[in-house]
């Protein structure tokens, strides 16, 4: 009788555990539902990969077919406008270059509040205005989805890496549902507060990265000038006080470190257009909070006399070229 008993109650553990592993099986198949992505850019589309790469089937689109190809070939569905991915999905991600964009991708005629579904779950990884970002959280809200958002630091480099850095404002109870997808792109979400929160601490970051780039550069020209090998410069600088994320990681000067944009003539990485993009919104907030930002305000002049000599698609640690050449 107790041996009938154990034999009960292994088959009873066994069984148990198969139902529990089924349930386990089931919720893992319904969160690989398909997930909205709209800016294929050249921090979107590995954005987008990555998240294939996890599982999950991705429905996307963007204003430049031409950069539908890469992606498509890797799994994804191409869909024509916003409006048409919100039918499909009932999650989305955006990853564009401006306030403007991301108004006509929610807002227009073809924008994803047309179509969205109540309960959707919106999360824009674009760097843009607070206020811009809080305006859509509202028209969104409206509609019965929920928005949110979750620009990234990091780089091209690390967005192919699922490296990124997400800092993530909006309704907190939708945090984890967020964090589900984010974590498959990025090595770091943090909640930042409510809606506009995210982009506040994004443009703070930028702030200071830019102020660290020139800063580098500088020394770099600097250096050079007074005879010293770039090279061992760098060296010096990274095992010493001046060591910064630019010198360490980033270094501006063509031949001193290997896949990086300085070693590409500065192509690809993040625009010296995008750099005075987002030095114009810490102006703009510092002046509406009255806080002073003498380094950023200089840094925004910079990166905007950058733009006008031509350099506005080239990375934005191109500022050691344009110092150089301002100093000839």
């Amino acid at each position: 009788m107790a041996a009938l008993f154990r034999g009960y109650r292994n088959f009873y553990k066994r069984s148990n555990k198969h139902v529990e592993l089924t349930l386990v099986s089931c919720r893992s198949m319904a969160s690989k539902t398909p997930v909205g992505f709209i800016g294929l850019g050249n921090m979107g589309t590995p954005m987008a990969r990555n998240l294939l790469k996890h599982g999950y089937p991705v429905i996307a689109t963007d204003v430049f077919p031409e950069s539908f190809k890469e992606l498509q070939d890797s799994g994804a569905q191409i869909l024509d406008c916003p409006a048409e991915v919100a039918d499909k999905a009932d999650r989305i991600i955006t990853m564009l270059p401006s306030s403007p964009n991301v108004i006509e991708v929610y807002t227009g005629p073809n924008g994803i509040l047309k179509k969205v579904k109540k309960g959707t779950l919106l999360i824009d990884s674009s760097t843009i205005d607070p206020a811009v970002s809080k305006e859509m959280a509202v028209a969104a809200e409206k509609m019965g989805a929920v928005f949110m958002d979750a620009p990234v630091s990091g780089g091209v480099g690390a967005a192919g890496l699922a490296k990124l850095t997400f800092m993530v404002g909006g309704v907190e109870e939708e945090f984890n549902a967020a964090q589900e997808l984010l974590t498959c792109m990025g090595a770091n979400v943090v909640y930042c507060g409510q809606v506009g929160s995210g982009q506040a601490a994004k443009i703070c970051n930028n702030m200071l990265l830019a102020i660290g780039m020139i800063g580098t550069a500088e020394t770099m020209n600097l250096g050079i000038r007074l005879g010293l090998d770039p090279k061992l410069l760098a060296k010096i600088l990274n095992m010493s006080s001046g060591r910064c994320w630019s010198s360490d990681k980033y270094n501006p000067v063509p031949g001193v470190m290997e896949g990086v944009p300085s070693a590409n003539n500065y192509q690809g990485g993040f625009g010296t257009k995008l750099m005075a993009k987002d030095l114009g919104f810490a102006q703009d907030t510092a002046t509406s909070t009255q806080t002073p930002i003498p380094l950023g305000s200089l840094a925004h002049q910079i990166y905007r006399a950058m733009c006008a000599r031509g350099y506005s698609n080239k990375d934005f640690s191109s500022v050691f070229q344009f110092l150089r050449e301002e100093g000839v």
